[in-house]
């Protein structure tokens, strides 16, 4: 626990006026406590500590939403266990430390498609969103994989598109769009699916097509998915 003590000290240090409060304007400040620290502080402050799940889980459990954010820096992908992930997606109560672990931690991990198969259902706002911000950071990181699991990830995409809420349904464009930049193969599906989203009649779905559509249509979007 020394360490952790250290690693929270370092944090109360780097704390900025103002930051805090500003928080707020984003809808993240709904931690139990809020220091006010930069994500680029906070990430230089990992860099010295290393990679070590178990400060990891204790940083967590800090009940801060800077050292969770820390956590997610710190972890170990290769560490992580089933369960240790539904517990951190459990507490996920705003969507920058739910991006934060999926895109900086669990999409490292092998065991990151099975979550985004078990967190899609899920009732919760931000453990749903989780499902889908982690399959965009597999679609965004993982550059080797095949086009088999992303083509099987859209019947996900498409259960999820009806769902009004804000966080989900940003989270199932980002996943739609990530998707959608792969490669010509998946730009061309990903498509094809926020065209059809775009005139559907449910407001959540149209909102998601339109969005992706949209993005995926930009110069800057096809080079990137190799459409020169």
């Amino acid at each position: 626990m020394e360490t952790l003590a250290k690693a929270l000290a370092e944090l109360e240090r780097a704390a900025e006026p103002g930051i805090g409060e500003g928080m707020a304007r984003f809808g993240i400040a709904t931690a139990d406590r809020v220091i006010g620290i930069k994500v680029g502080t906070i990430r230089g402050i990992a860099k010295g500590l290393g990679r070590d799940q178990t400060l990891a889980e204790q940083l967590w459990d800090a009940g801060v939403y800077e050292a969770r954010l820390l956590a997610c820096f710190v972890g170990e992908a290769r560490q992580l266990t089933a369960a240790g992930m539904d517990r951190w997606a459990a507490g996920f109560d705003n969507w920058a430390t739910c991006d934060t672990a999926c895109f900086d931690l669990f999409d490292k991990s092998p065991l990151a498609w099975d979550a985004v198969h078990r967190w899609a259902d899920d009732e919760r706002e931000f453990v749903r969103r989780a499902a889908f911000a982690l399959l965009a950071g597999l679609a965004l990181h993982a550059k080797k994989l095949p086009d088999t699991p992303f083509l099987e990830a859209l019947p996900l995409i498409e259960a999820a598109a009806d769902d009004p809420r804000n966080f989900v349904k940003k989270g199932v464009s980002w996943a739609l769009r990530a998707i959608g930049m792969r490669n010509p193969a998946l730009h061309a599906a990903a498509s094809e699916l926020a065209e059809r989203f775009a005139a559907s009649p449910a407001p959540a779905a149209r909102w998601i097509g339109r969005d992706a559509a949209r993005d995926l249509a930009r110069p800057a979007a096809r080079r990137k998915a190799g459409l020169g």
